[in-house]
């Protein structure tokens, strides 16, 4: 069976469940990769068959999505192109963890694609969203990536079709201890507000992960460090606790680690509101923004708050055998067509 894996290059959540998922799946079957998107960090030490720029989100200094920036590196015609060259129709199905270029490829070209990961989760109306829903976040995060069949991945199994979040290896294999400090992955903030915000909780230690240094610098107590799977990984298990944003991966991964976890939603992005919500009501503190009283909450979160217990157990290979044997046959929790008939038509 040959296989295209399309994966968002976006963050570096979907690349580092690709670490985890390729060795499985290229076992499984014949296996191509194709990754799209132009801000991720974590490496892929795989073979990479097609590479785009994609469509890729892009964020300001002071924790929210640049829609200037973002719709400044949008390309249409050259997205347009992409999609009617890319040759799915060599593939007998094409798992897509909210991949563009692929999912429209493969509705042109009538090839079996299934969604699959944490953005597919949102297909089905039983996960959780904020009390007041954005149309246009709805709009997106069910046809950015169209496909008639879906598994989704999220902190919790809402719905039949909906599993708990694939935790990697390297992170199940670990001995989580508690140090003196605190992980902070953040790369929605200006590194130099977060050293000013954390520099002031002088009890503590705190290790900043970002993309925007390639060394390791001390501020006092707030060290800055490039964005590296393995390290990132070590600092968590070793941490009292985590600052983050509403994601997915890093949240899940703490939680799997006994980890408290205080998180900030990436500001006019609706899936983090969603996961915020979905936080929420497991007990996850969560902050709207770094303001006047963060570091109030701070203090208190770091005092008074204490991990949420879960269980993720390890279901990966199970997942991929499924999605592998049963699309053609029509059992994978089929959804109804997000076929956009209008796009469709610019496609042809």
């Amino acid at each position: 069976m040959k296989v295209l894996y399309a994966i968002q290059g976006t963050g570096n959540g979907h690349v580092a469940r690709a670490r985890e998922i390729v060795p499985l799946l290229s076992q499984m079957c014949q296996l191509d990769l194709f990754i799209s998107g132009s801000n991720w960090q974590v490496a892929l030490p795989y073979q990479v068959k097609y590479r785009s720029k994609g469509l890729s989100i892009f964020y300001n200094k002071s924790g929210g999505v640049s829609i200037r920036k973002t719709l400044a590196r949008l390309r249409p015609a050259e997205l347009l192109q992409e999609i009617r060259q890319l040759p799915v129709e060599k593939y007998d199905l094409v798992i897509n963890d909210f991949e563009f270029i692929s999912a429209y490829a493969a509705l042109l070209k009538g090839v079996p694609c299934v969604a699959f990961g944490h953005q597919a989760a949102f297909l089905f109306d039983a996960t959780p969203r904020p009390r007041r829903r954005d149309w246009l976040g709805e709009f997106i995060l069910k046809h950015y990536a169209p496909a008639k069949y879906a598994i989704g991945l999220h902190f919790e199994r809402y719905a039949p079709g909906i599993y708990t979040p694939i935790v990697r290896s390297e992170v199940r294999k670990l001995t989580p201890k508690e140090g003196r400090h605190f992980t902070v992955y953040l790369p929605h903030y200006d590194e130099q507000l977060l050293i000013k915000v954390f520099s002031e909780q002088t009890e503590y230690y705190w290790h900043v992960f970002t993309k925007n240094v390639k060394n390791i610098h001390n501020y006092g107590n707030v060290t800055l460090l490039p964005v590296d799977s393995k390290n990132f990984t070590q600092s968590l298990a070793s941490s009292r606790g985590i600052v983050t944003g509403a994601g997915f991966e890093s949240p899940a991964e703490a939680m799997f680690l006994g980890k408290k976890i205080l998180a900030l939603p990436i500001k006019r992005q609706y899936e983090q509101k969603c996961n915020a919500k979905a936080l929420k009501m497991m007990g996850i503190t969560v902050i709207k923004k770094i303001g006047r009283r963060f570091s109030e909450k701070l203090r208190h979160w770091i005092e008074n708050v204490p991990p949420v217990e879960v269980h993720y157990p390890n279901i990966t290979q199970e997942l991929l055998a499924e999605i592998l044997a049963q699309p053609m046959q029509g059992a994978i929790y089929p959804l109804e067509s997000f076929s956009l008939p209008l796009l469709r038509r610019v496609l042809l």
